[in-house]
């Protein structure tokens, strides 16, 4: 027998769907939804939002909860070649309530980076999952080879590719220190709001330290299909490479 199949709730297009009840001007609204990913020219029945545009918005919050409890898919950090570490943290829970943890490595993480990474280097390029698990897994494998290629065509040195698992930012500037490198960027997931859950940020930042203040860094967000589309954003990242190698400095000592 043959049955019915609900549409994913999920995919629907917002930009092109009106729920208010007949609109003065519903061109004027269409124009102005498809401006912005927020929720606008949405109806209500009495003082609730209708059923499909609640049940949405709740779609997009599970969405949301999934982009940060899961896991990156890692045969494709294998496939890329990069090596993979992990913080001090030992699972989400304690990565979501223990912050200080995910800018930590343990002694022994830090001596086996030394030991199995290229040191002194102009470029390293780190992978952390951050709080979107699906940005990595949906964004690196085509945002990696765009900016492995403009760094070499740049005739810059490039470090060892590194993954962290449980990774925050500040991931970057340990091993930064470690690896005494010019230039370390970190590309990682940043937190899903309900508009989408694979957006990634790079943060990148000259000679970059713990010792620094948050303000080191310079970054490009949300890289997404929907946003700044990867390819885009790996060929800014590296033309910021090469203004930080000129400059010398980033964050906010960086004039742009």
């Amino acid at each position: 027998m043959e049955q019915d199949i609900l549409e994913d709730i999920s995919t629907i297009d917002l930009s092109d769907k009106i729920s208010v009840e007949n609109p003065m001007d519903y061109k004027g609204c269409l124009v102005l939804n498809k401006s912005t990913p927020a929720r606008i020219c949405i109806g209500k029945a009495g003082s609730r939002y209708k059923t499909s545009d609640y049940l949405r918005l709740r779609a997009d919050h599970a969405v949301a909860m999934d982009a940060v409890w899961s896991h990156v898919d890692e045969s494709i950090v294998d496939e890329l070649g990069f090596l993979k570490f992990q913080t001090l943290v030992k699972d989400k829970e304690e990565y979501i309530t223990r912050p200080d943890l995910g800018r930590k490595f343990s002694k022994e993480v830090i001596v086996d980076i030394k030991e199995k990474c290229t040191c002194n280097i102009d470029v390293q390029i780190i992978a952390g999952d951050g709080l979107s698990s699906p940005a990595i897994t949906s964004n690196l494998k085509d945002i990696y080879p765009m900016i492995v290629e403009g760094v070499k065509g740049k005739g810059y040195s490039l470090g060892t590719a590194i993954f962290v698992k449980y990774a925050r930012v500040a991931t970057m500037d340990k091993i930064s220190e470690a690896l005494n490198a010019k230039i370390t960027l970190i590309l990682i997931g940043e937190r899903p709001g309900l508009a989408t859950g694979e957006s990634m940020s790079c943060y990148i930042a000259y000679e970059a330290s713990s010792k620094k203040p948050e303000s080191q860094r310079t970054v490009i967000s949300n890289i997404h299909k929907n946003g700044m589309p990867p390819v885009e954003a790996g060929a800014q990242i590296v033309q910021l490479i090469e203004i930080l190698m000129k400059e010398k400095k980033s964050g906010i000592d960086l004039k742009l």
